[in-house]
């Protein structure tokens, strides 16, 4: 089996717009691509999982995400670097699907594909769901302070589940990981 990280899209491996109706905005984080390089150079598998519930809502068509994640692999590509996976949840909130974050089912399905370990992996996110997913699926859970990664460690400081990490951004979170500092 195969350990991987699953990182969040939109505050952790690209900066955060909110909706991203117009995929001439998308913008990954200089650092991601040799961030998730050093992953694939690990053996991990590196693996996006995102909540698109632009899609449900009717605020964008899903060929949207498909054109920001082509964006998103011609950069990583230019760092020699690639996504092993991409999992988006296209459902609105209310839609009770089991794929939406902090539901562990974009994890549940990488897992089959890709025969991974869960226990043995990381979900890296800018946001409270990131860590109630890692938690849901039984991974270790970093939150980064890039997009919402501040403002949600205010507001959930004193709540339980806490990530068991909290880094300044993506490639904070690979170097941690990376060093064993979270097993």
């Amino acid at each position: 089996m195969h350990r991987a990280v699953f990182m969040d899209r939109d505050g952790t491996v690209s900066e955060e717009i909110g909706y991203m109706y117009d995929a001439g905005l998308y913008k990954p984080y200089a650092y991601a691509g040799p961030a998730i390089r050093r992953i694939n150079e690990s053996g991990m598998k590196a693996v996006l999982v995102t909540n698109q519930s632009g899609i449900g809502r009717g605020y964008f068509e899903e060929s949207m995400v498909h054109q920001v994640h082509d964006i998103l692999q011609a950069e990583l590509s230019r760092h020699g670097a690639r996504l092993d996976a991409i999992y988006f949840c296209p459902h609105a909130p209310d839609a009770g699907c089991e794929c939406r974050k902090p539901n562990p089912g974009m994890l549940l399905q990488a897992q089959k594909d890709l025969d991974i370990d869960l226990t043995e992996s990381y979900v890296v996110g800018d946001k409270q769901i990131d860590v109630e997913t890692a938690y849901a699926a039984g991974a270790k859970s970093v939150l980064v302070l890039t997009g919402y990664g501040r403002e949600q460690r205010e507001m959930f400081m004193a709540r339980d589940p806490q990530p068991h990490l909290v880094a300044e951004n993506l490639k904070e979170a690979v170097d941690a990981i990376l060093a064993g500092g979270l097993m």
